[in-house]
């Protein structure tokens, strides 16, 4: 596979908005199987989300990554064994042999004491967040926008699970006290001569189940056309987020979703912020392979696994 910087065009339209409005209710399942057999990226409209929420969120990030490099590291990672805080420049390698992602991030998940017995057990990425102290309604903000967001990602895991032709609570259990993490993305200006595969973000696919993209106003995200061996551009759309489903939907569905390799190239020529949220469910449930996603004969691709020891691996392997 060809995926060269140079393979990129088409029109951003090949990404479908479906429409959240309870209007478009009886109309959700058929587009949702049609953009996750496709692309296994789609925009969300009409999704509830306060308008007003969301300039708090963008707000507040800028508001971090705008201070000094020391007042930052005050919150840095690696003090927090549930990985959670301040991620530093190049801190991420998500395309193999290629440099470190040009991009600063800040990582939050559900807030947990660290007397819970959750966190007290070591599971995965299960503890308390850090929170800056001089960004003012900065924890409430992200706070506020973690629970939104939780709620909003059960809403597209019901229409998910219409779209492949079962009960509408069928991943229930997956959305029963799940794994999530909103994190906080600042890419600075692309270098004028960048290293060789030098980019923003490397090209990767998402580890869990769906993540929820909040993009500003500047163009970098790609997604893999596969058919036609180019890049995609998933520019922004007012009023929108950009949804993709992640390695655990495929497992479910034995690459019939797809979870597609994407990327950022900054070349926007200024600053360049986003939010994702990663909604990868319990860590206890079990991941196996759907039986209405094999034809007569055909054998799953990927062995059963649970959503923790799914994540633990997916951790390991961009950390090394």
């Amino acid at each position: 596979m060809n995926v060269s910087p140079e393979n990129t065009g088409g029109p951003a339209s090949a990404v479908p908005i479906i429409d959240l409005s309870p209007e478009q209710a009886s109309h959700l399942a058929t587009s949702l199987r049609e953009a996750c057999l496709e692309t296994g990226f789609f925009y969300v409209s009409n999704h509830g989300i306060n308008p007003a929420l969301i300039e708090r969120v963008f707000a507040a990030s800028r508001a971090f990554f705008d201070q000094p490099l020391d007042i930052k590291n005050q919150v840095d990672k690696a003090q927090s064994p549930a990985n959670r805080g301040y991620e530093p420049l190049r801190g991420q390698t998500l395309e193999p042999g290629t440099p470190p992602d040009l991009k600063e991030g800040f990582y939050i998940g559900e807030d947990v004491p660290a007397d819970d017995p959750r966190a007290l057990n070591g599971e995965f990425n299960i503890g308390p967040n850090l929170w800056p102290e001089d960004v003012p309604d900065f924890r409430a903000a992200m706070t506020e926008y973690f629970e939104a967001l939780t709620v909003l990602s059960e809403r597209i895991m019901r229409g998910l699970a219409l779209s492949l032709e079962l009960p509408e609570t069928y991943f229930d259990d997956f959305c029963r006290e799940p794994l999530a993490t909103l994190r906080l993305l600042h890419y600075p200006q692309q270098p004028e001569k960048p290293e060789p595969g030098e980019k923003g973000c490397g090209a990767h696919t998402d580890f869990g189940g769906i993540t929820i993209l909040l993009l500003d106003d500047n163009p970098g995200l790609q997604v893999w056309d596969i058919r036609n061996e180019r890049w995609l551009p998933v520019d922004p759309i007012p009023g929108t987020f950009v949804v993709n489903l992640g390695d655990m939907v495929a497992r479910w569905t034995n690459d019939r979703y797809r979870s597609t390799l994407h990327r950022v190239v900054n070349t926007s020529g200024r600053e360049r912020y986003s939010v994702p949220f990663f909604y990868s469910g319990r860590l206890g449930h079990e991941v196996r392979c759907l039986e209405n996603c094999l034809d007569q004969g055909e054998s799953p691709k990927y062995p059963p696994t649970t959503v923790a020891d799914h994540m633990r691996e997916m951790y390991r392997r961009t950390y090394a």
